[in-house]
């Protein structure tokens, strides 16, 4: 558990910090269309930050191994990949969105719901 709460702080501070400091960018990456409106941008960064956060919270439960709380972190880190799996997807196929980074992002968060299963079966 160690290790994928460790890669899960760094990826999720990472993309975390680009969403606050260049959200219009990010999403051009992701979806093919620039944020275009303060609240657009706005919501972005909030976004941006509540990805720092999740971030912060990994890396400092990444020495817990088997705790309940890095169990619980790790269960919140799960819902939050398949949704964000679920969620790309339904922008490509049912919106027509699509962008470079698009599949390569529900192709590493697939990676991690999958890396978060088996964390939370491996006691």
């Amino acid at each position: 558990m160690k290790n994928l709460l460790t890669v899960t702080a760094v990826l999720e501070a990472a993309i975390g910090l680009l969403f606050v400091m260049i959200p219009s960018r990010v999403t051009t990456f992701l979806l093919g269309a620039p944020l275009d409106t303060p609240v657009a941008l706005t919501v972005a960064r909030v976004t941006g930050v509540a990805l720092l956060a999740l971030g912060v919270a990994c890396w400092f439960a990444r020495d817990d191994g088997q705790s309940r709380a890095a169990r619980g972190l790790v269960s919140g880190m799960l819902v939050y990949d398949v949704g964000v799996v679920a969620l790309l997807v339904y922008a490509s196929l049912g919106l027509g969105l699509s962008a470079i980074g698009l599949w390569p992002a529900v192709l590493i968060h697939t990676v991690m719901a999958v890396w978060c299963v088996a964390s939370l079966r491996n006691r």
